[in-house]
């Protein structure tokens, strides 16, 4: 059926599978997919691609595979739509045909039936296959037009057959567009500040920002400074252990909250418990909190181990004062109690997974006194799915209630933020990041290996920046069997980020339309692209987005197609612009009036150089220091590149008439960055359209050295710098009022629509 050589059938193969042929970086240089790239990624999908008999056989199941389901297994459309068809494959004699009926019905996400019907008889056949044996027909059946937002389950059975047949197909309606708030889609124009939330110091956390943190900063973010959204890193669960898993871009699962941002002082149990109070008493202990709390960078190992510490004492004592009996009959008896077991409940199996894997990996360690990864752990636990670990869950059931509690915790926590937010009616309110993906180690790979292309990792072309392409460590989504799962994860994914706040940012938006895949063990240079099923990803987003009443930014930096911005705004997925990048062919900066309207300007972001160390060149300085050019000469050409950048900003100051008075454009006549020329960079890009502006607080202030030094692991402490200042501090600084004065002028608060 298949002619060609092997090399012919690997690559229809591939061009099937979505792998791309070929692909231009950003210098425009071709790049071509080897059959080695093909044969690779192919295998991480689930593919036998040994010999050309393999395959042949896969690209002869491939074909095969519609006709092994009766439904496709998903359908989704956009609201408004018109005239359509679901189709469904069936055995069917040619004598039989006449008599060819199907009888459906359509449930709700309720389990409510909204609409049943037949189609025939005398159904016409679109298309006829012979398969192991049987003669298959495939018929269309018009749907129902009337169907509203949402997710419906279509359940057919075959009427007229001697094989009688049933199947199932999940529709799904989308709206045009993401969720926009009204007082934006009416005109306004927001401002608001970005923080990473460990990088917090207070009075009263105990060395990390938390959930209480946030509180106070969007109270005073939103009264006092008119900021109508508050930006935040990933607050994803983390093992907060160095130097590998401190990146909140690195998380052990997407799905649930970081406990280190819990406050300790808000629980009634922690207040309650006599032991958890004399720890906290203690010498030791008190020692560690101060070191903790007054150190410059953020200890997330020894603050990760206290905090556990005390959430374990705490959870012992809400057990004795919310329930009754003995596992596995143990039952609440407050109200407080019963607040715990609804959200474990409304949770479900996801978060049963989770609090699962974190018990074996603590009983893993305690077993055989070192760390192994889930893939190395006795093969009975690596399968979420096993007799064995449903007996291990059984004999565990308080300590896997005991992770359920925190993050039932943290959610509570995190909730009361939003609240806030609500309470000083921002336009917007909170807005952390989605992050691309999840340590391949973690818990979210354990319980998602189904979705997952573990043979692979995700990662960046060749680029200015990386010569090599870069390799992020994440294992992609495998675009076929997200499909073919009826995209449940993706949806599960968006719907908890989604509840953290008025808005997302979606790291690396690109991986709704295509992902750089590298094969493990091969370079990222090796890597190729692979598409991903973007109309669909998108309405699901939209719909989503629409639910939770979220507004939607795609991090849209690197290489990015036009037919990828053009899909976002047509969804009024906001684009991410940061000043850093935005210029014209000439170096010179784009005026404020090329933004976006659909954007979220920033002057610049967590993997740059804040705004004082790029304008004295810290961070070539630190990449020297650690051997990151190639010579001295590198260097220089960077402090050169660096001085005219900075003549070119100053001069597009000039030329909106915002350069500080005094200042000249150019830059050797300034060499330090200074409040007013920070606020003129901001006031710069509040003159824009873009209608979400943002200020890094890192930079109202003055921090000079950045976030995270991108090529680097243990070389820099990434993720561990906290602000200079407290944020009792912080609220009286004058930089930052006059800074919100600015911008307020030309973004004034609407508040909430």
């Amino acid at each position: 059926m298949y002619d060609g050589t092997e090399q012919d059938l690997l690559r229809l193969l591939a061009s099937r599978a979505g792998i791309c042929s070929d692909y231009h970086d950003i210098a425009g240089t071709l790049h071509v997919t080897s059959d080695d790239t093909r044969r690779a990624i192919l295998s991480a999908m689930g593919f036998d691609v040994a010999s050309r008999e393999s395959l042949t056989r896969a690209l002869l199941e491939w074909d095969e595979a519609p006709w092994q389901q009766v439904c496709d297994p998903i359908l989704i459309l956009q609201q408004g739509y018109g005239p359509t068809v679901w189709t469904c494959r069936l055995p069917v004699e040619v004598d039989e045909e006449p008599h060819l009926a199907v009888a459906w019905q359509l449930t709700d996400e309720k389990g409510t039936t909204v609409h049943r019907g037949e189609a025939g008889p005398g159904l016409q056949p679109q298309d006829v296959r012979f398969l192991l044996g049987r003669r298959m027909v495939r018929v269309e059946v018009p749907l129902v037009s009337d169907l509203t937002l949402g997710y419906y389950d279509l359940s057919v059975t075959s009427i007229g057959c001697t094989v009688p047949t049933k199947g199932a197909l999940r529709v799904v309606v989308a709206p045009a567009h993401c969720y926009v708030p009204e007082g934006i889609a009416r005109g306004s124009r927001v401002w608001g500040v970005a923080v990473q939330l460990y990088s917090l110091r207070s009075r009263t956390n105990w060395g990390v920002g938390d959930f209480t943190d946030l509180a106070r900063l969007v109270e005073w973010a939103g009264r006092e400074l008119g900021a109508g959204i508050v930006g935040l890193n990933p607050l994803h669960a983390l093992k907060n252990s160095r130097p590998h898993h401190l990146s909140p871009y690195s998380p052990t699962s997407r799905l649930f909250l970081n406990e280190l941002y819990i406050d300790l002082d808000r629980l009634p149990e922690y207040h309650a418990s006599a032991e958890a109070q004399r720890v906290k008493q203690s010498p030791e202990f008190q020692q560690t909190l101060e070191r903790a709390r007054t150190a410059d960078w953020v200890d997330s190992e020894s603050v990760a181990q206290a905090k556990r510490r005390m959430l374990d004492l705490a959870y012992r004592q809400f057990l004795t004062d919310n329930y009754a009996g003995t596992e596995p009959a143990l039952q609440p008896t407050s109200a407080r109690g019963w607040l715990l077991e609804r959200f474990i409940r409304d949770e479900g199996e996801s978060l049963e997974r989770f609090a699962l894997f974190q018990v074996l990996d603590e009983d893993r360690r305690l077993i055989e006194q070192t760390h192994r990864l889930w893939p190395e752990w006795p093969p009975q636990y690596r399968n979420a799915d096993s007799q064995a670990l449903r007996e291990f869950a059984r004999r565990h059931r308080k300590r896997v209630r005991f992770f359920q509690y925190m993050q039932w915790v943290a959610a509570d926590q995190l909730r009361a933020a939003n609240t806030r937010a609500e309470q000083v009616q921002m336009v917007v309110g909170l807005y952390p990041d989605l992050a691309l993906g999840s340590d391949r180690n973690g818990a979210e790979a354990w319980m998602l290996q189904d979705v997952l292309a573990l043979g692979t990792d995700c990662g960046a072309p060749p680029d200015a920046f990386a010569p090599q392409g870069q390799n992020w460590g994440f294992a992609p989504f495998n675009p076929l069997r997200l499909k073919a799962t009826g995209y449940r994860s993706f949806i599960e994914l968006l719907r908890k980020t989604f509840r953290q706040g008025g808005a997302i940012r979606i790291d690396h938006v690109m991986t709704l339309f295509r992902l750089f895949w590298v094969p493990r063990g091969m370079t990222a240079a090796a890597g190729a692209y692979v598409q991903y099923p973007a109309e669909d990803l998108l309405r699901i987003l939209a719909l989503e987005s629409t639910r939770a009443q979220t507004l939607v930014i795609g991090e849209d930096l690197g290489t990015v197609p036009d037919y990828v911005r053009e899909q976002l705004a047509r969804y009024k997925v906001l684009s991410y612009r940061v000043l850093y990048f935005e210029r014209n062919w000439d170096g010179s900066y784009k005026p404020p009036s090329s933004y976006p309207e659909q954007s979220l300007a920033v002057v610049t972001t967590h993997d740059l150089p804040t705004l004082t160390g790029y304008w004295i060149g810290e961070d070539i300085r630190l990449r020297a220091r650690l051997g990151m050019y190639a010579h001295e000469q590198a260097v220089q050409q960077a402090f050169e590149e660096r001085a005219r950048d900075k003549h070119h900003i100053l001069t597009a100051l000039k030329g909106m008439g915002v350069l500080p008075a005094g200042v000249s454009e150019q830059p050797e006549h300034v060499p330090v960055m200074t409040p007013d020329l920070c606020r003129a960079m901001h006031v710069y890009l509040a003159m824009s359209p873009a209608w979400v502006v943002m200020a890094n607080l890192d930079d109202v202030i003055g921090e000079v050295t950045q976030m995270n030094l991108p090529g680097t692991v243990d070389a820099y402490p990434n993720w561990s710098r906290k602000l200079s200042l407290s944020l009792e501090d912080l609220q009286r600084d004058e930089r930052v009022q006059a800074l919100a004065a600015a911008v307020r002028t030309l973004r004034p608060s609407v508040g909430s629509s």
